[in-house]
């Protein structure tokens, strides 16, 4: 591990928050190929990786995201928790506009309670844009953390950088499996499921790069821009993450997968960070 830290560190922070981006990213396509050795896996086992996937989301939140971005805040007391609480609620905004208007259904929903604009978009289609919408905070999230590597900033650390990447990593490799499942469930041939469950994260490496960029251009911005990804990430578990997990009999394997990916991300960032 000492080493994958040394050789972000020696490289350009943009590519760094590409090549963990493309790491996530290769995570979720490598989660979605198991739709190519399980036939029928239970709705037991999907819920509880629907739960720790919001369990690394929101323990990264706060150990990647918050608490760095109030650590390198100025000021005392109130003053010093403004830039946190400021980004915080723009970037559940920002997630909360996108999911009025971007077309999608949850993967666990009916047709009929698809959310957005109304679209005669297949379903596939739509379940595929609500895990792309539920994966941009957390590209932006890395690349947000690499970038204030790069810019100097006191609590962000190259370690803390790749823990983030090596969690969302992590919970996206059940979450590929989590789309491709219900993919191949609607008819898809399992190349097809598996193509639009690795899709979905395609994403991330461009919001990583924008985020990387943004922070090293605009350095003043990048305590609301860490709190900005932990609010978008937060909306995301408690609008659709948790719903999708508790609409059947097995909302106490959600629970405890939750409790379990809260415990990973957490020590990863204590660990690494």
């Amino acid at each position: 591990m000492e080493q994958v830290i040394h050789y972000f560190e020696s490289i350009d922070p943009i590519l760094a928050a590409l090549y963990a981006t493309l790491f996530t990213w290769g995570l979720t396509a490598a989660g979605a190929g198991l739709v190519f050795l399980f036939k029928n896996p239970s709705r037991a086992w999907l819920d509880g990786m629907l739960g720790f996937t919001g369990g690394v989301m929101v323990a990264a939140s706060f150990w990647s995201l918050l608490a760095p971005g109030i650590e390198m805040s100025q000021g005392e007391g109130f003053v010093k928790v403004i830039p946190a609480a400021v980004g915080f609620l723009l970037g559940a905004f920002f997630i909360f506009g996108l999911d009025k208007v971007l077309p999608h259904i949850h993967i666990n929903f009916k047709a009929s309670e698809a959310e957005g604009v109304k679209t005669p978009w297949h379903r596939t289609t739509l379940l595929v844009l609500a895990i792309t919408l539920h994966n941009i905070p957390e590209g932006l999230a890395v690349g947000v953390l690499f970038g204030g590597v790069a810019s100097g900033f006191e609590g962000a650390t190259i370690g803390g950088a790749v823990a983030l990447a090596l969690g969302i990593g992590l919970q996206n490799f059940p979450e590929g499996f989590a789309v491709a499942v219900p993919m191949k469930r609607h008819g898809l041939s399992r190349f097809k499921s598996w193509s639009y469950g690795q899709a979905s994260a395609i994403v991330e490496p461009i919001a990583g790069v924008l985020g990387a960029w943004a922070v090293l251009t605009f350095e003043p911005i990048l305590p609301y821009a860490l709190s900005f990804a932990a609010g978008a990430m937060i909306f995301v578990v408690v609008e659709e993450v948790i719903p999708e997990t508790q609409r059947d009999k097995y909302t106490d394997i959600a629970t405890l997968g939750f409790i379990g990916g809260f415990i990973i991300m957490m020590t990863l960032d204590v660990g690494l960070g």
